[in-house]
């Protein structure tokens, strides 16, 4: 029975592996990386069979374009797991969970048809530009609070004393946009 977890340190070895062997290594070439390297995800799930990981999503904390978001990336499951739904579990999961925590929005650059099931559109990253050339048609959001990436225009970055100045707790259960 898969289940799906937060990842713990000891998943990093067999996430990493998992990573090598469905994205391999040019996955540490693409614009996104550029925003995770060096950091420490908000949110790391793993799916699990018993004990053996099959799958990993994390999001990450950037500026979009003036705005809080977090961004999706890598989502991947083993090969011998796919086409059993691990995938689209690990991507509700990691969106209630963000959600939870009151995060906003969500970013990534991924298959359009794959990611409208869960409500991204390329409509809330117009204005938007990653630190790499991408194709537009692929870089998309999801907007978890109406109106989280109204206003949004020019790069995401990864300038996090900009995105913790404006979410605030609130209390242990919500979270506000600071005035």
């Amino acid at each position: 029975m898969v289940t799906i977890d937060t990842e713990h340190l000891s998943d990093r070895l067999p996430r990493e592996t998992l990573l090598d062997a469905v994205m391999g290594p040019e996955r540490f070439l693409k614009p996104s990386q550029l925003l995770r390297d060096g950091r420490a995800p908000e949110i790391a799930l793993v799916a699990r069979d018993g004990r053996d990981v099959v799958g990993t999503v994390r999001l990450w904390e950037v500026d979009a374009g003036g705005r809080p978001a977090l961004l999706l990336g890598p989502l991947a499951v083993s090969p011998d797991h796919q086409g059993a739904g691990i995938g689209s579990r690990l991507m509700r999961s990691a969106l209630n969970r963000a959600a939870a925590l009151g995060h906003g929005a969500v970013i990534l650059v991924g298959d359009a048809p794959y990611y409208a099931r869960f409500g991204f559109s390329a409509e809330f990253t117009a204005n938007l530009a990653m630190p790499a050339k991408v194709d537009p048609a692929r870089f998309l959001a999801v907007e978890l609070r109406a109106g989280a990436l109204a206003g949004a225009t020019g790069a995401v970055t990864a300038d996090m004393d900009m995105v913790r100045g404006i979410i605030a707790p609130v209390t242990n259960d919500a979270w506000r946009v600071a005035a």
